[in-house]
């Protein structure tokens, strides 16, 4: 247990900031405990959280008041905030729990799920979120990328906001390349090429048609090209896999994206971005408000197009009930209010996430929002990386490493994908 202890909080550290098994059985909501929230007696309940900024903190007392207040079955919610410290939060939660203490319900990281399933700590929320009257207003994909994050068909986290990235693209350079934007995956890849331009004659490219990730956190947006071939992360090696790969390479071999592609981070995508030196880059809403501000109208964002496959990354920050809590039905009142209800309009109000609920994605603040509207498109094909043991090592290390030596012609695309199979799933 301690080894599982270690690599998954390694792993929520590693991720989070950017398989298990465990199957603790739900109690029966006619218990003592259980009937009072239904009864109408008083129900306290607590809730940890972490918040990034002073407004966001001011926010989630406000939607905490709300709640206490409008609820009509006489729960009370007393929320606790924790630093979120790198990813310590996760860590500081587990040894409360474990201890035998820590809150009924907590904000969380998918990446944290598989410690905590393995220790038989969370709540099955199956039944739950089965006989809830807002259900449907979720997509069945965000369940579905719940579960998964727990290694089984069980649910343990409930759905609450969310980061879908999208290809962010110049309208101006489109224009000037005679390209509309793509449709398909394979004109994706032309748009590219046709947005690689020499643009004052001197033989020298001024402007690449992608900016391309290639160090540490690039394995996300290099996801879409695998996937857009028809390829996946449970079999890197097969046939479709391996052509998203080539592609990838081709991009780099032929001058379509910049020469420090290797190097390149977040930072450089997004300076190359913005400096006008590449036409397209991939990332999420966050990076939204500075790109308004540089060019104004002239960005725009489309959902990762459609090839033989289709997937796009997906970021979290969701809720969970811990099993040891005594008060299960009062804390899926509260948890419920915030994928669901006042408080899921509130949060990703200020700020920026994308909403889970459909009823919310509706309204015209978010709908009126090209970014946003570039997420919610793409949330019915997300999702995230596999989380194992292995995951940590395989994003901090191996992929960057065998990408970048793929890139640069060291490897061949099969030789690479073989390579990540086995780094993250060990050798057969």
């Amino acid at each position: 247990m301690k080894r599982k202890k270690v690599l998954a909080l390694t792993l929520a550290l590693a991720i989070a900031a950017t398989s298990f098994a465990g199957c603790a059985k739900q109690p029966a909501a006619s218990s003592a405990t259980e009937s009072k929230a239904a009864s109408g007696e008083p129900v306290t309940i607590t809730h940890w959280y972490w918040a990034d900024s002073s407004e966001y903190s001011a926010k989630m007392k406000e939607m905490v008041e709300d709640f206490n207040k409008s609820n009509k079955k006489n729960i009370t919610v007393k929320a606790e905030e924790y630093p979120w410290d790198g990813g310590a939060y996760s860590e500081n939660l587990f040894n409360a729990v474990m201890g035998g203490g820590g809150p009924d319900t907590a904000a969380w990281k998918l990446t944290a799920t598989p410690l905590f399933t393995a220790n038989n700590l969370l709540a099955n929320l199956d039944d739950y979120v089965a006989n809830w009257d807002k259900k449907t207003d979720i997509d069945d994909n965000i369940y579905k990328i719940m579960k998964q994050a727990g290694g089984s068909d069980k649910m343990y986290v409930m759905p609450w906001n969310i980061q879908v990235l999208y290809v962010y693209y110049r309208p101006s350079i489109f224009k000037k390349a005679g390209v509309e934007v793509p449709k398909t995956y394979e004109e994706f890849l032309e748009a590219i090429k046709k947005t690689t331009m020499d643009t004052n004659g001197d033989g020298k490219t001024d402007i690449y048609g992608f900016g391309m990730r290639g160090a540490k956190g690039g394995q996300e947006p290099w996801g879409s090209f695998i996937n857009g071939r028809g390829g996946s992360f449970e079999n890197m090696t097969s046939a479709e896999s391996i052509q998203g790969m080539q592609d990838y390479i081709d991009l780099y071999k032929k001058g379509y994206v910049p020469p420090t592609a290797t190097q390149d981070g977040f930072n450089e995508i997004i300076a190359n971005f913005k400096s006008g030196k590449t036409a397209m880059t991939i990332h999420h809403t966050g990076s939204s408000k500075g790109m308004v501000e540089t060019f104004g109208d002239d960005v725009d964002a489309f959902p990762f197009p459609k090839g033989k496959g289709q997937w796009t990354s997906m970021g979290d920050t969701e809720n969970v009930i811990f099993q040891a809590s005594k008060n299960k039905d009062a804390a899926f009142e509260w948890i419920s209010y915030l994928a669901a209800g006042e408080g899921q309009e509130k949060w990703c109000k200020i700020t920026g996430n994308v909403p889970v609920s459909k009823t919310v994605q509706a309204l015209p603040e978010f709908q009126e929002n090209k970014f946003m509207k570039a997420s919610i498109a793409g949330q019915s094909y997300a999702g995230i990386i596999p989380i194992k043991d292995t995951t940590t090592e395989w994003i901090s290390t191996i992929w960057p490493n065998t990408v970048a030596s793929a890139l640069s012609g060291k490897e061949s695309a099969a030789d690479a994908m073989k390579t990540l199979q086995e780094g993250l799933y060990g050798k057969k």
